[in-house]
């Protein structure tokens, strides 16, 4: 052990990092990117906006993101019917930053965080990061959660916060709100509903449940249907009083000024992002049927990807397609890989990699 190590926090050693590959190929769908660039309208409208900030960069940004806050705060309003303000909103560098943020605030030491695996790896690792205590609890089979069965581990290992993902990654799945409902009503702590992928659902948002349950939280990011990913911005609607926590944890002036001119270009141009959402889902429903034609298992998809196998060794079904000049996700689920559904001919490029690799595979 070096002496660096040594030094390390005992639960930290020996782990390694979160990163998916970020290598050269042709097609990457292993990070559920929109696969449609900023328009040549936006990228001018973000760039006025930032060459308007970059003139006061010797200043400090905005500490409160009020002009952004409100933005998110309209956005949510407009897209889920639920009357939000900028005091029911937070944004951070990424949603993952947020859920740091409330780990920081409501786990730690002493505190456990519950989770329903298979799920988005980095509740765990965050968790765990904080020095809160996780424990993955398992779905019922078809990686479906069910009111009665999610409630009852809830209120068998009262968990100081419970995370709920919907459209679950790395499956797809979305809850329906009694779901969020019955765990709500027995857990002890905060609810954390993780919304990444809200916008390609056809569910509502747990927005819609945010009254009366000052417990209950929502994130969402702009990486996704937003195209956003390059500039890191995520957010979470909650109660007033769950904001003003996260003020005790944050770091100052913890968003650039040029991220929130970004993100507040990219909210100018809502209509023109969110109607790129309609063509990923075609592209998602191509996957789905395009993979059960080959005979594979495919879970049914609310998010930009499709979770699908099931393979003796999903390893070597990844680097038949890598060598074909495709990048797909290996999450670590025995048995099944991950594919982001890209542009029509990226599609068109790894189905045909897997039609082409199907007799290699195990």
């Amino acid at each position: 052990m070096g002496e660096i190590e040594s030094l390390l926090r005992d639960d930290l050693r020996g782990r390694t990092p979160y990163g998916a590959p970020q290598l050269d190929v042709p097609v990457r769908l292993n990070t559920n990117e929109n696969p449609h660039a900023p328009s040549a309208a936006l990228v001018a409208d973000l760039a006025d906006r930032v060459v308007e900030a970059a003139r006061l960069l010797n200043r400090y940004p905005d500490r409160e993101a009020v002009a952004l806050r409100t933005g998110l705060a309209t956005y949510l309003s407009t897209t889920t019917g639920v009357e939000l303000g900028a005091r029911e909103v937070w944004a951070a560098n990424g949603s993952n930053e947020v859920i740091q943020q409330l780990l920081q605030a409501f786990g730690g030491p002493g505190r456990t965080a519950v989770g329903f695996d298979p799920t988005y790896s980095m509740h765990r690792l965050i968790s765990e990061a904080t020095g809160t205590r996780w424990l993955g609890l398992e779905r019922l089979a078809g990686f479906r959660l069910e009111p009665e069965q999610a409630a009852l581990v809830v209120r068998e290992h009262r968990p100081d916060v419970v995370f709920l993902c919907s459209p679950n990654n790395p499956t797809g799945t979305a809850l329906d709100l009694d779901v969020v409902e019955a765990v709500h009503d027995q857990a002890p702590g905060l609810v954390v509903v993780d919304e990444a992928y809200a916008e390609f659902a056809t569910r509502p948002s747990a927005v819609t449940l945010l009254d009366g349950r000052p417990r209950l939280v929502v994130t969402r990011t702009m990486s996704k249907a937003f195209a956003l990913a390059g500039a890191r911005v995520g957010y979470l609607a909650a109660d007033p009083d769950v904001v003003d926590a996260l003020h005790l944890v944050r770091l100052p002036y913890h968003l650039s000024a040029t991220t929130q001119a970004a993100a507040l270009a990219a909210l100018a141009h809502t209509d023109e992002l969110l109607a790129t959402v309609q063509t990923v889902k075609e592209q998602r429903d191509r996957l789905v049927d395009g993979l059960r034609a080959m005979g594979l298992e495919v879970v049914d998809s609310d998010a930009n990807f499709v979770l699908f196998g099931e393979f003796g060794d999903q390893r070597s079904t990844w680097q038949g397609l890598l060598d074909r000049g495709v990048l797909v996700r290996d999450v670590g689920l025995p048995g099944w890989l991950r594919v982001t559904a890209g542009t029509e001919d990226e599609v068109t490029a790894f189905l045909d990699a897997m039609r082409d690799g199907l007799g290699e595979v195990p």
